[in-house]
Formats: C-alpha cells, sequence, structure tokens
C-alpha cells in the first residue's frame, strides 16, 4: 500500500502581493491549517521563551555583524539551546525551525515565510509533498493593495512595502545564505499584479494536482 505523503506548502510573498489572503484561502479551500504568525505562539509555548521574543525577531535578520561580514556563513539548523543564549537570534530561528519540521512532518498545512522554504527543502526525502510557492506583484500594486488592507495613505503604504520587503529580504539572506527573490528557490513563482488573489489560489491548486499530491 501506497505511503500517503502529507501536502506541506510554503509560501514565500512580498509585502503587498496578497500572499498571506491567498494562502488562508486555500487552506481553507483544502480543510488543512495555514500557519503565519500562529507559528511564533506554537514556538513560544513549546520553548518556554517569552512570544515577545519571537515577535521581535520575526522575519528580521539577526545582529551578529559576523553574519553581515561574512558571506555565505548562516547559522547551523541544529538542537536549538537553552542556556544563556537562549533568546539570541540564531537560536529562536532554531527553534522556530524545529517547529516548522514538526508540523510539517505531522500534518498537511500551509505555512506563510519565515524560510520555510529552505528549512523543509534541505530535507526533500522527508517531505516529498513539499510545494514551494513565491507569490510577488509589480510596485504598484504592492502599495495599492498595502492601501486597502492597512487602510493607510500611498506615502505611509510606499514605506511599509519598501521597508518590510527589504527586511525579509535581509531575513531570508540572514539565515540562508541565499537571495529570497532567487526563483531557483522555488517550484512556482506566480506574480499577483495579473491575475487576483481567486485566481492565484485556483492556480496553486491546480499545479498541486498536476504534481500528484493528494491529500
Amino acid at each position: 500500500m501506497k505511503e500517503k505523503k502529507n501536502l506541506v506548502i510554503t509560501i514565500g510573498r512580498q509585502y503587498g502581493s496578497g500572499g498571506r489572503i491567498v494562502g488562508k484561502a486555500l487552506a481553507e479551500e483544502l480543510g488543512i491549517h495555514f500557519y503565519d504568525e500562529e507559528i511564533l505562539t506554537i514556538t513560544s509555548e513549546q520553548s518556554a521563551v517569552g512570544e515577545v521574543f519571537f515577535r521581535l525577531a520575526d522575519e528580521k535578520a539577526g545582529s551578529n555583524l559576523l553574519y553581515k561580514i561574512v558571506s555565505g556563513l548562516k547559522p547551523q539548523l541544529g538542537k536549538p539551546s537553552t542556556d544563556a543564549d537562549i533568546v539570541k537570534p540564531e537560536n529562536l530561528f532554531r527553534f522556530q525551525s524545529k517547529v516548522i519540521k514538526e508540523l510539517a512532518s505531522e500534518e498537511s498545512c500551509i505555512i506563510a515565510g519565515r524560510c520555510g522554504d529552505y528549512i523543509l527543502g534541505r530535507e526533500k526525502e522527508a517531505f516529498p509533498g513539499l510545494v514551494k510557492i513565491f507569490v510577488y506583484a509589480d510596485n504598484e500594486t504592492l502599495i495599492k493593495r498595502t492601501m486597502e488592507v492597512d487602510n493607510v495613505d500611498e506615502k505611509e503604504a510606499a514605506k511599509r512595502v519598501k521597508k518590510i520587503n527589504r527586511e525579509r529580504k535581509e531575513y531570508y539572506r540572514y539565515y540562508t545564505g541565499g537571495n529570497w527573490e532567487d526563483w531557483d528557490n522555488y517550484d512556482l513563482i506566480i506574480n499577483t499584479s495579473c491575475i487576483d488573489l481567486e485566481q492565484t489560489a485556483k492556480l496553486i491548486k491546480d499545479y498541486i494536482k498536476l504534481r500528484g499530491i493528494e491529500l
């Protein structure tokens, strides 16, 4: 009898691209969990480290200058420490990585951001149902969607798009040594400037069918 494999979708997303909305809608349609900020809560509960520490470090690069100076150097995804360095960004990332791998092992789910594609992609044999998605849009669309969703003016929206996407890019670089916007990291790249979010969710669902991955 063929062993059933979990469908695990990771969604890298530019701020304002609608990636989070797409992920939630797709999860609801597929009847699986969508994990975004929920990962911070779960990690806090498992590690007994205050959730505020994870929120402060969430999708932001660490402060160790050595990582910024030495190209390609990144934290090991080994067992997290429970010693004095427990709340260091690198160690918080290890805790979070552990939770992401546990979720992917236990159930079919969708995981937003937080280097999920890298964390799970390093162990392809363990996660044969992994599908890595990246959602982006042109700057005009990013700003427009941010204005609508965050209820801010154009100037503030443009500021948020630039700041948060820069932080996400630096975060990915810091913890993986790679380029967040390198399309080779992903299985499917979708430009939501061209299609609406409902169509985007359908496109991902159709792609999963083509891959032959069943829930």
